[in-house]
């Protein structure tokens, strides 16, 4: 990456030293100013704010230790880079305790001070962009959890405050991990029930004999086990908001209980002989396609129209690219917070690898992946050595789409899939079968058959 402008402030009694200085740290794109002693430095730094100092350790008067002492004391975010002509360990250690960034002995090792300086932009940059992150986080870039800023978000807030401001049923598809919850829990926040339950059911991690009881609740003795009575979730949700997730994988037998209870408002615990009213709105969503859920015999045509008054489509983390800078931060801010750990974000190398990944458990794996990787760094800046394995392997810059030409053979054509995919990942065999869906072993096959194995 190219090196920010920053600017330095040379601090050295050496007349013939400031000005080599000057000239290779301006060759290197980098503004100067000089000074003689810490009095003059101190003046400098009244005047402007520098980005980083270098500064000799034996200065006529005030030290350079003292010096650093002084600005540490006044400004602490500058990095401070001593030197010195003498290697004198004890004057490296004191300007180590005062809190010096580094510490170089002369005569200078321009390239390692290069490097230096080149970090220290790269971080400038990297704070710059978090900035800017954490100002769309903090306006509209961010409705009921839902952040981001790509067109696709950007129409699903929007959508959202229109369905919000109704009572009406909603269905939302999307793939796993792409935060269908969090959309069910952005519209109850921002609807006139906010202030009562939200309440989510997931279908499918039910045990089909559960189910029911779960939903309407039984009373005690209805069955073997039911020692007490027990509202169920219509009851819980009573005023609020109820979310009933995987709605695809909903027993057949109990979806007519169901439409009657959204037709009706009334509901019967099991085991009892009352008619309990409920005022509830309801949410439903599946990472199935809605249409084959119905064609398939697993959705019930009539409860589909009662529910998808609106149907909300969200799209995979890999379609919305823009977003992912944003989450990543979000998501660091997030983890920081939770592990007591100062990280400040994620540089620009891991950024890349980031928006280069495929994203096939979406929104879900890339909060998995930054917390895993705010734990492994502690500090400082997320690198890619703190990431996924896997994630480590992929190439930014690689294809992302494939042109298969007309008149291909299938089996070219997945030839030319998994190679590509295997190019894009660093030859990672499992992740490129994760991403196409197939066992490593399928993989390993293939490339025999292509003569590619070794």
């Amino acid at each position: 990456m190219e090196p920010t402008r920053i600017s330095v402030l040379v601090v050295d009694d050496e007349p013939a030293l400031r000005e080599v200085l000057t000239l290779r740290i301006q060759d290197w794109g980098y503004d100067v100013t000089t000074a003689v002693d810490a009095a003059e430095a101190e003046r400098a730094l009244r005047q402007s704010r520098p980005d980083v100092i270098l500064s000799d350790v034996v200065l006529p008067g005030i030290s350079g230790v003292e010096l650093l002492r002084w600005l540490k004391r006044n400004d602490e975010t500058i990095p401070v880079i001593m030197m010195t002509a003498h290697g004198n360990i004890d004057a490296a250690v004191d300007a180590m305790k005062a809190g010096a960034r580094d510490f170089l002995t002369k005569p200078l090792d321009h390239a390692v001070l290069r490097g230096l300086l080149d970090s220290v932009a790269a971080e400038r940059t990297q704070r710059q962009l978090d900035h800017e992150l954490d100002a769309n986080l903090e306006g509209s870039a961010s409705i009921g959890g839902l952040v981001g800023k790509s067109r696709s978000i950007r129409e699903l807030q929007k959508l959202i405050q229109v369905i919000a401001s109704s009572d009406a049923s909603a269905i939302i598809t999307g793939e796993s991990g792409t935060g269908k919850e969090v959309v069910a829990h952005a519209i109850h926040t921002l609807s006139n029930r906010h202030d009562k339950p939200f309440v989510a059911l997931n279908a499918a991690a039910i045990p089909e004999g559960l189910i029911e009881s779960e939903l309407f609740g039984h009373e005690q003795g209805a069955f073997t086990g039911a020692n007490r009575s027990r509202p169920g979730a219509f009851e819980l949700a009573n005023r609020g908001t109820l979310f009933l997730d995987e709605i695809a994988e909903m027993p057949m037998a109990l979806q007519p209980k169901l439409l009657r209870i959204l037709e009706d408002s009334y509901a019967r615990r099991l085991g009892g002989s009352k008619e309990i009213h409920f005022d509830v709105r309801v949410l439903a969503a599946t990472n199935r396609s809605v249409a084959a859920a119905v064609r398939d015999g697993l959705l019930r045509e009539d409860l589909f129209y009662r529910l998808n008054v609106f149907e909300i489509a969200l799209s995979p983390l890999r379609e919305r690219p823009d977003d992912i800078p944003l989450l990543a931060r979000h998501f660091v801010r997030e983890f920081s917070r939770k592990h007591s750990m100062p990280v400040e974000g994620v540089n620009d190398a891991s950024r890349a690898l980031l928006e280069a990944y495929s994203w096939p458990g979406n929104v879900r794996e890339l909060r998995n992946v930054i917390e895993r990787a705010v734990i492994v760094a502690r500090t400082g800046w997320i690198e890619p050595r703190h990431l996924s394995p896997h994630i480590q392997a992929i190439k930014p810059g690689g294809p992302t789409t494939i042109q298969v030409p007309a008149g291909m053979t299938l089996a070219d054509a997945e030839r030319l899939l998994i190679l590509t995919t295997l190019d894009r990942t660093g030859q990672n065999k499992a992740e490129a079968a994760r991403q196409l869906g197939l066992d490593v072993k399928t993989i390993r096959n293939r490339l025999r058959s292509y003569g590619l194995d070794k």
